[in-house]
């Protein structure tokens, strides 16, 4: 951890703050409605198993690692249905690539994307729109899918995302398309980052391997508002240039903001005109997915790949703020898939390998790491004092959060858990590589 002086005030100034919290009837989008995880939601099942307090399972089609989003009485959620490749078009798709990128692939000969509608109450499926078909698709890594970025739900319009396959709007009275578009781009292992909606525009992550920006569609028409370039990076590779975070919206001190980290630089954005407001190197990370955490004027963002690191930035720069306005640093244990949490002046984050880390953020030091076991993709969430941890063999590990690491209970279920929870009045929505799971009473 390295600690600089001049961020000491900005760092106090956090201990009187509160987190953010946000209705119980809805979830609309990656993280619910602040993007955080953090839920108001009251009776929230602390126990279950595949056979116990479970009120529905329902099968999905396909494969998507996506969140499920719900509203008036609905969940929807999208997925792939593929094809699988032959050996011949894998190693010519391939050709070319590192051996290791060649090991850790995947490839469809087409793809289908769908969103599909499932009864909050019942479990039943009910509308099913198909949303891109896609015939010669790009390889993924075998730890993604082609539908991973998690859809946005504004009243009756669905905004969903899929990188380089595509983005649309849902009329979800109708289940009918209301727009399509598509940005190409090389992803190399797939598409990861989940869009945003800001006053009527739609934010989008778009840094490949090809080519890096970010930029603004209108949400009623699907057209380009904005289009801003990432700052130059330093590595050539493209590999090294590419990244999937999803941006947080915040507001501090009148002046509103998308913070998108990315490879090399994280950024911050006037969500409604594109223009950047202020940029901070944080080294050659890359290849970002962690969404950052926010509180009282400072942002918390992972570093992404090569020696992962979490920064704390003040938000109210201008320009260049790398030498200004970062307070510590830390490089013990930060993810490089799930994004952290932020509670009271503690923040906690789960490693991909499973370690769990809480951290002080008025000085960056740690107060305790214990190892959850498991390897992890998912998000954590909290509700009613009690962070939930889901890992990808569908183990849920339940904790108290606070200065001293407590854990309140372990539960599971069949199959692989790397979407994120929801956690709402009464239930929680756990999604797995083959089913959808109301938790709780029915």
């Amino acid at each position: 951890m390295t600690s600089r002086n001049r961020f000491a005030v900005a760092t106090l100034i956090a201990l009187a703050c509160s987190s953010s919290a946000w209705a119980v009837d809805s979830w609309p989008q990656f993280r619910g409605a602040s993007g955080d995880g953090i839920s108001e939601a009251t009776n929230v099942p602390l126990k279950w198993s595949e056979e116990e307090n479970v009120a529905w399972k329902t099968e999905i089609e396909g494969k998507g690692w996506s969140s499920p989003v719900l509203g008036d009485g609905k969940l929807w959620l999208t997925t792939a249905i593929t094809q699988k490749a032959s050996q011949e078009a894998f190693d010519k798709k391939l050709e070319g690539r590192p051996k290791f990128a060649q090991a850790t692939s995947e490839l469809a000969a087409t793809v289908l994307l769908k969103a599909i509608e499932v009864d909050y109450a019942t479990g039943e499926i009910g509308k099913q729109v198909d949303l891109f078909y896609i015939d010669d698709p790009d390889p993924i890594h075998s730890t993604n899918s082609y539908a991973s970025p998690t859809p946005v739900l504004d009243g009756n319009r669905l905004y969903c995302h899929f990188g380089t396959y595509g983005t649309c709007c849902v009329d979800t009275t109708k289940g009918e398309l209301v727009w399509k578009k598509r940005l190409p781009l090389q992803h190399n292992v797939g598409p990861g980052s989940s869009p945003v909606l800001h006053n009527g525009v739609l934010v989008l992550t778009c840094d490949g391997a090809d080519q890096q920006y970010v930029c603004g569609l209108d949400a009623n028409s699907g057209e380009m508002v904005w289009k801003t370039d990432r700052p130059p990076h330093r590595k050539e590779d493209g590999d090294m240039q590419k990244a999937y975070a999803t941006p947080l919206v915040v507001t501090w001190e009148g002046r509103t903001m998308a913070i998108i980290p990315g490879a090399q630089w994280d950024c911050a954005y006037d969500p409604l005109t594109g223009k950047e407001l202020w940029r901070v190197d944080h080294g050659d990370g890359f290849s970002n997915v962690p969404r950052p955490v926010f509180q009282e004027g400072v942002v918390y963002i992972c570093t992404g790949f090569t020696r992962a690191e979490l920064w704390a930035t003040r938000v109210d720069g201008e320009g260049d703020v790398t030498d200004s306005h970062v307070g510590w640093t830390m490089d013990k244990q930060v993810p490089t898939k799930p994004s952290p949490l932020l509670w009271e002046n503690l923040l906690y984050m789960v490693s991909d390998r499973g370690v769990a880390t809480c951290v002080d953020i008025t000085n960056g030091e740690t107060v305790w790491t214990e190892r959850l076991g498991g390897n992890f993709s998912a998000s954590p969430a909290l509700a009613e004092g009690r962070i939930y941890f889901c890992n990808e063999d569908g183990n849920t590990i339940v904790i108290e959060p606070g200065r001293e690491f407590k854990v309140l209970a372990e539960n599971d279920i069949a199959g692989q858990i790397m979407a994120t929870p929801l956690l709402l009045d009464g239930a929680i929505i756990l999604r797995s590589d083959t089913a959808l799971y109301r938790i709780g009473k029915k």
